[in-house]
Order: structure tokens, then sequence, then C-alpha cells
């Protein structure tokens, strides 16, 4: 059971307007042994191709998690009854230093890994799973969950390798994902050619294309995603433009035509079971979203992840 000392705020006690914010009003600590998930922001967006804004994602993402409470309204999970969960703050990046950055960012995670602290992360930019995978995966592949408007399994973009494009094909080809365990969903909008979706079908992925979604339904798709994933370990990554942005308009490449948050919640629940050992949710970018509802989806979303994370670590023990 988690240590009382690492309790988050009760906005039964404290108003919710009150103190400096963290992820869900949790402790801000450093990356401490003691630390089952550590809640991380990644204020990366150098790898974008036209609109930037998601370095500014952490931090409105911990402001609008002012929300959540501290029990799951489904599944009756209590995360930090069941784990030590923390604030550990915002990854290293060199905004001017696009190589140190990614470098930076990876030795981080590894420092994680090496802690035994599974991560929750707020990009930041869809680039950044590639520098959390080589932290936290690169001694063995993992089955990969991606929503996502776009399958990001480009060679290579404007002559780099390393992009919000080019994760997939990335981690394919450092062996840090498993291709015959890997999912996308949501996948839609206009292609820079046939090969972007194609290449993923050759390697053996599990690709649902929004058109699929929508004829299969949502529990035919929740079945499909068990059998691909089944219970080993798994990452989550989720491009908050794999939601429609009618939901969600804050992001830097909207596609129309996407997941509701309603259905990303009850995909999220369905991983209960599955060993999660990370996940982040990329792409939101407040600047395009004088509503805040982005930022409050992303924060709901981090919380249904966590949850899921903290059952996983709890049914190990």
């Amino acid at each position: 059971m988690a240590d009382p000392k690492f309790e988050p705020v009760d906005a039964a006690v404290i108003p919710r307007f009150s103190d400096v914010a963290t992820f869900m009003r949790t402790k801000r600590i450093d990356a401490t042994e003691e630390l089952d998930i550590g809640l991380v922001g990644v204020p990366f967006d150098i790898g974008l191709n036209y609109r930037t804004g998601p370095r500014e994602a952490p931090g409105a993402v911990r402001q609008a998690s002012r929300l959540i409470r501290k029990v799951h309204p489904t599944t009756n999970v209590e995360p930090y009854k069941l784990c030590n969960i923390a604030d550990i703050g915002d990854a290293p990046v060199n905004p001017l230093n696009f190589d140190a950055s990614i470098e930076s960012i990876t030795k981080f995670y590894a420092d994680l890994k090496a802690m035994n602290i599974r991560p929750v992360s707020i990009g930041g930019d869809h680039t950044i799973p590639t520098p959390i995978l080589r932290g936290i995966a690169s001694d063995e592949p993992v089955g990969l969950l991606q929503i996502d408007s776009h399958p990001d399994t480009l060679d290579e973009m404007l002559g780099t390798k390393v992009n919000h494009a080019t994760f997939m094909r990335r981690g394919l080809e450092e062996g840090l994902i498993d291709p015959k365990r890997v999912i996308q969903l949501g996948l839609r909008g206009s292609r820079f050619s046939p090969d972007d979706i194609q290449f993923g079908y050759d390697h053996g992925f599990t690709m649902i294309p929004y058109d699929d979604y929508e004829e299969m339904g949502r529990a035919a798709a929740i079945k499909l995603i068990g059998e691909t994933l089944g219970t080993g370990r798994t990452y989550v990554t989720i491009d908050i433009d794999g939601l429609d942005p009618s939901f969600c308009p804050g992001t830097a490449v909207p596609e129309i035509g996407g997941l509701t948050p309603r259905d990303t919640q009850v995909i999220i629940r369905s991983l209960m079971g599955v060993d999660v050992i990370g996940a982040d949710i990329s792409e939101v970018a407040p600047c395009f979203d004088p509503t805040g509802i982005t930022s409050i989806t992303a924060a709901n979303l981090m919380f249904e992840l966590t949850c899921v994370i903290a059952d996983a670590i709890h049914r190990s023990r």
C-alpha cells in the first residue's frame, strides 16, 4: 500500500484554487526510489513541422488537473492508496538544441526506469515517445497502443529522422516496440502518400482507421485491442489530435472526424489487467484553445492512465 506522506491535496479540505499547481495536486518532489508512478512534464515542441505550442502543455494540464479528485468513478480504483505517486517535475530540455534535448530526455527516463518508476507524461509534441521508449524499453520491446489521427511512420520529414511524424518507425527499427503487439487507433485525415499508412500494415501493426472504428463499434475495437496487446508490458501514447477537435481544439495539427473523450476514457479503462509500464499524452497546445477544455480533457485522461498503471502495480505485488 502507499505511504500516506504521498497523499495528494484533498479538494474537500483545501480549495482547488489555492497553492501551487501540480499534476492532480500531488506532492512535487524529485524522483526517488520510494515512488511507483512519476507524473512528468516534457515541454518539448521543436519536433513539429507546423504550429508550435505543446511546450506549454505541462503547465496548462497541471492547472487543469486541479479538477481531479482521488477515486475513479467507475472502477473505484484509488491510485494514491495503491501506490506512491508524485509530480516529479519536467524532463530537461534545451529549446535551442534539438539533439541535446532528445539526449537529456532519454537519460531522464532511463533514470526513472533504474528507480522502477513508471512515468505518466504530458508532452510536448509527439516526438517524445522516441526518447521515452529509449529510456524505458531499451532492454525488451513492448506492446504499444497509439491513439492518433496519424500513423507517425514516416522515415524522415524535412530531412530529419526524429520528429513528431517518425517515432513509430524509429521505435520499430530500434527494437523498442513489438510489431505484433502494436495497435494504432483513430487514423484518419489526408496523407503525404499511400506509404504513410502502408508501412504499418507491411510490418504487422494492427491498425484501426477511424472509418473502421466507426463501422465496427467501440466494443469490437476494445476486443481487438485486448487480443493484440495481451497482458504483457505495454506503453500507451495518446496524441490529442486522435480526439475530434470539436472536443479538443488545442492541438498543433487538428483533424476532423475523430474519437470522443468518452470513447477514449472507456478504451483506457479496458486496459485494466494489462501491464502498462508508462504512458504519454502529447500535442496539447493550450494557445489554440482559449476555453481550456483540451487541457481539462488531457488531465482527465492522465488520471485514467494513472489508475490503470496503479492497478497494474498493485496486481504485481
